[in-house]
């Protein structure tokens, strides 16, 4: 009995979207290939596997019928960060954005740049 996929993201597929939302539209060979253009070696099987799962996912969406298959993605950044820092918010936190908050500056003080930024968020109306 083969096994249903997980509707979840794995960490190599995450690694994967990040170069399809930073580069587009693109092949599973240009994507091996932005991933070993930053350090991330990968045979070309693997990638044209989690580019195959991405797309059954509904993460990635095919433009091409002709090989090699073109793919984009379907979900934005947006969507998916968002999607997956609720569940991390809910499932480690319960639902505590204080705690969330308080574990993420425990992890290293914050850059002059980054107190302004938020200062600024913090001073918009609700």
């Amino acid at each position: 009995m083969s096994r249903i996929p997980a509707k979840e993201l794995t960490p190599r597929e995450l690694e994967v979207m990040h170069v399809f939302w930073t580069h587009g539209k693109l092949t599973a060979a240009e994507a091996r290939a932005h991933l070993a253009g930053a350090g991330r070696d990968l045979t070309y099987t693997t990638v044209a596997t989690l580019v195959r799962l991405l797309f059954e996912k509904g993460f990635l969406q095919q433009l091409n019928d002709e090989r090699p298959f073109v793919y984009a993605p379907a979900r934005s950044h947006e969507e998916v960060s968002k999607r997956l820092l609720g569940d991390v918010l809910d499932c480690v936190f319960k639902g505590s954005r204080e705690q969330l908050l308080l574990r993420l500056f425990e992890q290293g003080g914050l850059t002059e740049q980054e107190r302004s930024f938020l200062q600024t968020i913090l001073e918009e109306p609700s």
